[in-house]
């Protein structure tokens, strides 16, 4: 059995609707999920189960009501619900990545320069850091000429490329993917299917959300099941 890299145990979340009477509406409860280095799990369940909540919680963008995410962060578990803002910002800068599904675009701050960033916040050299991020760049199809420009006048699958970019360049040891593929087309899904079986095979644990059956087989070890509670209710 490889390391284990992230446990989450005993997950509740909900959310209070304040303009509707504060009316609760829970999400998670009581979910537990392992992933180990190397692997890869995609979330299952349907529209609505908590996915996407679960994925913001685990990367700390969600405050859970109940329960403990453990970190395996410079060789100690730590728990991400209970750690300091800088903690949780040292975490995220050199063991957790996120690539959500859309790009968030800042004004007149170019492609390059937004990838090149995920590298020198760790330390890389800003000559080194622009090159790998060129070579990543081109590798997801984004021709040189956009390079220079801001990403705000791309495409959406353009705009999610320079985003998986950003995301992958930085190697965390564990990488959150929110629907990676959602906007590319067949030949860039299959770019991104390449990167993250290397990823996989130099030991990043990745946890994905993946409506695309396609990409969702080509990479996934196994699946976990997210329940709807309102099913359930």
């Amino acid at each position: 059995m490889t390391e284990l890299v992230l446990r989450a145990e005993g997950l509740h979340k909900s959310f209070v609707l304040h303009l509707q009477g504060g009316v609760r509406i829970p999400v998670l409860r009581d979910l537990a999920l392992e992933i180990h280095a190397g692997e890869c799990v995609v979330l299952v369940g349907r529209s609505g189960a908590g996915k996407s909540t679960l994925m913001r919680s685990l990367y700390g963008n969600y405050r859970t009501n109940d329960g403990r995410i453990l970190i395996r962060h410079q060789g100690a578990l730590i728990d991400l619900v209970a750690a300091e803002p800088r903690t949780v910002l040292a975490i995220r800068r050199v063991t957790l990545g996120y690539v959500s599904q859309f790009l968030r675009v800042v004004p007149r701050v170019s492609a390059l320069s937004i990838v090149t960033e995920a590298l020198t916040a760790i330390g890389t050299e800003l000559e080194e850091a622009e090159s790998r991020a060129r070579a990543l760049l081109l590798r997801l199809n984004i021709p040189v000429q956009l390079h220079s420009l801001p990403p705000a006048t791309f495409s959406g699958g353009e705009q999610q490329r320079v985003n998986l970019a950003r995301g992958f360049i930085g190697r965390h040891p564990i990488l959150l993917l929110d629907e990676p593929t959602a906007s590319l087309d067949p030949a860039n899904r299959d770019v991104v299917i390449g990167m993250i079986h290397e990823a996989k095979r130099s030991g990043i644990a990745v946890l994905a959300i993946m409506h695309d059956i396609t990409a969702r087989d080509a990479v996934a070890d196994r699946l976990f099941a997210v329940p709807a509670l309102q099913d359930a209710a």
